[in-house]
């Protein structure tokens, strides 16, 4: 049975959004099977595990929800909910025991490893990354082929690799003159497509081995 999942946004004079995050299956037609309710401000980020059984979501409030499907009845538990000092509106799981966020306003990224003991997730790690003050759009992907982070900071898209022990570095920087920036890696990592407001351009980027 296929999966939709949506941030539910409507319209006035500008755009709001209402906090919540719907679950949609598709029989004859796509219904909305769930709706989560948890967060308390705009929902700007979600990402899910390789297996697709857990979902993150960030945004505008200060936390990130880990929501898991039970094995039972299929239904969606919010089991974690991580308190953060800044909000922010990316993150991206890494694998079942690590994720990444950024934060807004921040030249940081940072990362939260799960706790073997409890299963729960902690901050572990700051990676400094080039950026600032940000606009929606332009979600994290990780790449798990290639080890390679895709995290868009307000006008700088930066590229960081994951290494074997656990630390991530960044290996390019690029700068757009703008945080107007839409873009996303292909699904092997080979590309990198990027539409700018500056520019309007789309920019196609090919991946090479150093």
């Amino acid at each position: 049975m296929d999966l939709l999942i949506e941030i539910e946004w409507t319209y006035k004079f500008y755009l709001f959004n209402d906090k919540t995050i719907k679950f949609w299956q598709k029989q004859n037609e796509w219904l909305c099977s769930q709706t989560i309710t948890d967060h308390t401000q705009y929902v700007g980020g979600l990402s899910f595990n390789e297996q697709q059984n857990k979902l993150i979501s960030c945004g505008i409030d200060t936390f990130i929800l880990v929501i898991e499907q039970s094995q039972l009845n299929k239904q969606w538990m919010v089991i974690q909910k991580i308190i953060l000092e800044q909000c922010g509106l990316r993150l991206c799981f890494i694998d079942d025991n690590t994720l990444t966020f950024q934060p807004l306003y921040k030249e940081q990224m940072q990362v939260f490893e799960m706790n073997s003991t409890n299963k729960q997730y902690t901050k572990t790690k700051d990676i400094l990354v080039k950026g600032g003050s940000d606009l929606w759009l332009f979600p994290k992907q990780y790449i798990k082929q290639k080890c390679i982070l895709i995290n868009k900071n307000a006008s700088n898209v930066n590229l960081i690799r994951k290494k074997q022990n656990g630390d991530f570095i960044v290996e390019q920087s690029i700068e757009f003159g703008t945080r107007g920036i839409f873009g996303c890696l292909t699904d092997d990592g080979q590309y990198l497509i990027t539409w700018d407001d500056k520019s309007k351009e789309y920019q196609i980027r090919k991946y090479e081995e150093q």
